[in-house]
């Protein structure tokens, strides 16, 4: 695309202003070329009709002419509506380098730099955070939105996906995802069937686009082939349902992600038949349950779910509400009809082609190739068997079973007791009369929804939430509104877990505090009853977790620079509010932890330990939530801010050995500020802090 390259060399030649022009129109050219081809398909539905309706009729070679007939009224109508608003030129195929450098986002990369050199702040903010989405792994662009978050005049709105009209999907699926996982099952029914409808639209666009891009012509394969005009006709036809079959693994793979989620539309019907069961909704859990076994006709499980729906209904089996979804049925027709003629051209034209579904049936597939097909499907089925049963490996350099140096500290439960990988519990790290001050600190200062942008609520409505950091602490100490000594206690207590942790986990390098928050959760008088929810929903610390795949990916909103977490307990006097730990499955629990004064939880914060905190039901649960990191540049400033405070009034404080040597300014410091808001992230709620 010459705007593009245009685009690309002002940016080498710092022709900031040309640059930004040329590099958007790229943008904007591609966009407005997929919605005059989405236009002109539509217009040329009925293109060749007449001798479309013939085929039903004739035989032989008079087939043959009014199929052929037929599709070249209906090139001839897109090639014509299509060059009015497209010039030849930008009719043909683009090269591969083009589109990688789209598909990668890397024209936002370029305006990211671009805009900033033309001091448009917002909209850096906006390319950075859109080529960061597709690109999760790219440290320098994920510290460039960090350095952007924290410049005047940038606000939070700048960090918008500019390519999330084509993501509405995986949007839809997240928060379905988040209200299942809060048990709100009517709300997850509704985002379920608006996911499934997006998925099937998304689709749909996608295999329109193979239809009206311009197709390169089958490379001719030497003298002695027989390639006749049928043959790469056939096969040209072949590439077109090719390119549509692979619909499937483009519309389910993320931003960013190398692949796809398998057996996507599936897994969608699956979560929705089981939410609207559980919303009362019977008939409808029928109809999608019938629409699922379309995919897998035999599944057990599916059938006898089936059995219990029938049954809950009075055996009503026949009713138009209850049968399969009309888009599904057509969704799996089609399909099945395209890979009967692909698998067709394998056996007889030596097509190629990669079956993007698992639940294929075999009778599909000619006989030929059904053993080569069947190790293929066996290969892959051993892979997902070994990745669920691939034993957890911890790759975060912690081997608990240190020493733990302080005077009455004792282990009450490791590894072996809790079940897990880097988990430790220890009793004795406050005293009483410890835990009596920092709950006192609590109840005068703690303010409703601190690091959730004031929502009192941010987990679930049964509860409050209220917070303090050390910073505010040290503040309304300032100013005489709560005890200096009790807001020493609580920067002091970060740096004793700090090093009691370090120790027992053995870290081989230094351990900063990267954030300290003291939090209380509270059961909301009369709103308890019949309560399923958590207190704070399954999750792990620094990744987001997708308990179907098991899957936790290191990307924002997650705080990927977590490497160690820890939880202080200051009172027991509540129901509920116990931490579990699970498998990735966010189902299996394998480890509880009851609260009690002075006892310590501290766990490593990658997927190895997925967890959750039970229901409070009665009472006010107190901790003191801390996260520790491994990189220096990642401390928590807030924390320096506070210590150099009281140094300036002449006061001495614990200082972390590692932050004494040679400890750098404000402006170095990249302390993730991901959104506070749920964005992404199967299975998992990530909010401002994930405190416990």
């Amino acid at each position: 695309m010459a705007l593009h390259s245009g685009g690309v060399r002002a940016y080498f030649s710092e022709e900031w202003g040309k640059a930004a022009e040329l590099l958007e129109k790229s943008i904007v050219t591609k966009e407005s070329l997929f919605r005059v081809r989405r236009q002109c398909h539509d217009d040329c539905v009925a293109a060749g009709r007449d001798a479309f309706n013939k085929l039903d009729t004739e035989e032989g070679s008079m087939w043959d002419l009014w199929a052929l007939d037929w599709i070249q009224q209906k090139a001839e109508c897109l090639r014509f509506c299509i060059g009015r608003s497209v010039t030849p030129a930008g009719q043909l195929p683009v090269s591969t380098d083009i589109e990688y450098e789209f598909s990668t986002r890397n024209p936002y990369n370029f305006l990211q730099v671009t805009y900033y050199k033309l001091e448009k702040l917002q909209k850096a903010a906006s390319a950075a955070q859109t080529y960061f989405v597709a690109n999760p792994s790219h440290l320098e662009m994920r510290n460039n939105i960090e350095k952007y978050r924290r410049m005047e005049g940038v606000t939070d709105e700048a960090f918008q996906d500019r390519e999330l009209e084509n993501e509405k999907h995986w949007v839809l699926y997240d928060s379905a995802i988040q209200h299942e996982a809060s048990s709100d099952w009517v709300q997850s029914a509704e985002k379920w069937k608006a996911c499934v409808n997006e998925t099937l639209r998304q689709t749909e666009e996608c295999r329109v686009q193979c239809v009206v891009a311009s197709q390169r012509l089958p490379e001719d394969r030497g003298v002695d082939s027989v390639s006749s005009v049928y043959e790469k006709a056939a096969t040209l036809s072949l590439s077109l349902l090719s390119c549509q079959q692979s619909c499937v693994t483009q519309v389910a793979t993320r931003p960013g992600r190398i692949s796809a989620q398998e057996d996507f539309l599936p897994t969608q019907l699956e979560h929705l038949h089981i939410a609207q069961f559980k919303a009362g909704d019977i008939s409808g859990a029928v109809k999608t349950l019938r629409s699922l076994l379309l995919f897998y006709p035999s599944d057990k499980d599916s059938i006898d779910n089936l059995q219990l729906y029938y049954e809950t209904l009075g055996g009503d089996t026949e009713s138009q509400g209850t049968q399969p979804a009309q888009e599904i049925v057509r969704y799996v027709s089609r399909s099945l009809q395209e890979k009967k003629l692909l698998y067709f051209g394998m056996e007889s034209l030596d097509f190629s082609f990669i079956d993007p579904d698992l639940w294929t049936p075999e009778d599909v597939v000619p006989e030929s190739l059904r053993e080569v097909w069947r190790a293929e499907k066996e290969k892959m089925n051993e892979k997902m068997k070994e990745g669920e049963q691939q034993e957890e490996v911890d790759d975060s350099g912690f081997f608990a079973g240190g020493p733990v140096r302080q005077v009455g500290v004792t282990i009450t439960m490791d590894d072996e007791v809790l079940n897990g990988t880097n988990r430790v519990v220890l009793d004795g790290v406050m005293t009483k009369k410890e835990c009596e001050r920092i709950m006192q600190l609590a109840a005068a200062a703690a303010s409703a929804g601190d690091g959730y942008r004031g929502r009192r609520s941010p987990h679930t409505p049964h509860e409050t939430f209220e917070g303090l950091t050390v910073l505010r602490a040290l503040k309304l100490s300032q100013d005489g509104l709560v005890n200096q000594s009790e807001a020493r206690l609580l920067h002091e207590l970060g740096e004793r877990v700090r090093v009691l942790l370090h120790s027992y986990f053995r870290s081989p390098s230094g351990l900063y505090v990267s954030f300290t928050h003291l939090v209380c959760r509270s059961a909301i008088a009369g709103d308890q009853e019949g309560r399923l929810d958590l207190s704070h929903p399954v999750h792990v610390d620094n990744c987001l977790l997708e308990p179907e795949t098991r899957q936790c990916w290191k990307e924002p909103p997650a705080f990927i620079h977590r490497d160690l977490s820890a939880i202080l307990y200051l009172n027991d006097n509540f129901d509920g509010g116990e931490l579990f730990f699970t498998n990735r499955d966010a189902k299996t629990v394998t480890a509880r932890v009851k609260p009690s004064c002075g006892r310590l939880a501290g766990f490593s914060s990658g997927p190895i330990n997925p967890h959750g905190v039970t229901a409070v039901t009665s009472g006010r649960r107190c901790a003191l939530a801390l996260w520790f990191t491994k990189e220096k540049l990642y401390r928590d400033m807030e924390r320096e801010e506070a210590e150099a405070m009281w140094a300036a009034d002449g006061q001495s404080v614990v200082k972390n050995k590692e932050e004494a040597d040679g400890g750098s300014t404000t402006g170095q410091n990249a302390r993730s500020q991901a959104p506070k808001e749920r964005r992404r992230g199967r299975g998992t709620v990530t909010g401002g802090k994930d405190e416990l």
